[in-house]
């Protein structure tokens, strides 16, 4: 009897766990305190929803100019066609008046560095030697008047010479000193160029070349260069038609693929940059991994839409970024903007 109720004691301990007996040799029993085992909490994962995103972004390529509302001219890429780093991608319908400022605007530049060269460069050669066989004249020609005037101011005292004929001397010899003393002017000035001069010319050119580099510009806000290398995802406008806020196109290098997911904010504690993580396409069985590469510095509303009523739809968000392997990016390649469902390990 007493071996039974070991058994059946021993069978009690086993299914509870909850406490130890122990049988004495007369047959009672002493009762000792529960031995709860200690509970271990594993790690928890954490599931969110998302969607899949070139890691470049899309860019929405619209007007250069802002806010004009232009016509569309041409375009050079269709969709699904890869494009290199500053190919021209479309071209407005006001790009060829563009280009026309432009052009005036170095022939404008041209034309005051021409003016430039010249003041520099002053006289040429030819020039300077004419004009200093033009001094020696007038120097001979106003020596001469000098002694003209000297000798009929000599006659005046003695009454044999005219006052006016003095008059006439004295003026012809002031003339002579004028015309020699321009053309000594003129020689310096073909001989070296005046600072300020120089210096006015120097401000024309600079002027000119920046109304160059203004009309580049405003012809570069005619045409749409892609800024990376990327495929053409989607064309919203066609030769012919206005540009709407949806822009032309949108661009995007699809060689490498994220996956943008909205995770809750009490679950950041348990999110670490290279944590490994799953991605589960809706409607296939297959998994795809990734890596997580970046968390957010942004708490948000949630914007993940969901069909359960007591779901909080004031939850607060913050949002990751999933490196998807190769093979995920090979697979979902062309569904951007696809949404998936993200398992992230701990």
């Amino acid at each position: 009897m007493r071996k039974q109720g070991l058994v059946l004691t021993g069978l009690a301990l086993a299914v509870t766990g909850a406490a130890a007996l122990v049988w004495s040799r007369d047959g009672g029993a002493e009762r000792r305190e529960p031995a709860i085992p200690a509970l271990q909490a594993e790690p928890v994962g954490v599931g969110a929803l998302g969607r899949v995103e070139p890691a470049s972004r899309i860019r929405k390529l619209n007007q250069p100019g802002g806010f004009n509302v232009a016509r569309l001219d041409r375009l050079f890429v269709q969709e699904g066609e890869r494009v290199e780093a500053g190919q021209i991608l479309a071209v407005f319908a006001d790009a060829a008046q563009k280009d026309a400022a432009v052009a005036q605007a170095e022939a404008s530049a041209r034309q005051a560095r021409a003016s430039l060269a010249r003041i520099r460069a002053a006289g040429r050669p030819e020039e300077i030697e004419a004009q200093r066989a033009r001094i020696t004249a007038l120097r001979n020609a106003e020596a001469s008047a000098t002694r003209e005037a000297q000798r009929a101011e000599a006659l005046l005292p003695s009454g044999a010479g005219n006052i006016a004929t003095a008059e006439r001397n004295r003026f012809a010899a002031s003339r002579a000193a004028a015309e020699r003393a321009e053309a000594e002017a003129e020689l310096l000035r073909l001989s070296r160029p005046r600072p300020e001069d120089v210096a006015v010319a120097e401000a024309e050119l600079a002027a000119a070349e920046a109304a160059v580099t203004r009309a580049r510009a405003d012809a570069g806000l005619s045409r749409i260069v892609a800024p990376i290398a990327g495929t053409v995802l989607k064309v919203h406008a066609r030769p012919g038609d206005q540009v709407g806020a949806d822009g032309v196109l949108d661009l995007a290098d699809l060689s490498a693929l994220d996956v943008v997911a909205d995770v809750y904010e009490t679950d950041l504690p348990r999110l670490r940059p290279g944590a490994p993580a799953e991605v589960v396409v809706p409607g296939e069985s297959r998994r795809y991994p990734a890596e997580l590469r970046e968390i957010g510095w942004l708490v948000r509303r949630t914007t993940q839409a969901g069909t359960d009523p007591v779901a909080a739809v004031d939850a607060r968000t913050v949002e990751v970024r999933l490196r998807l392997g190769e093979e995920g990016r090979a697979a979902l390649e062309r569904r951007t903007n696809m949404q998936v469902q993200v398992a992230i390990r701990p």
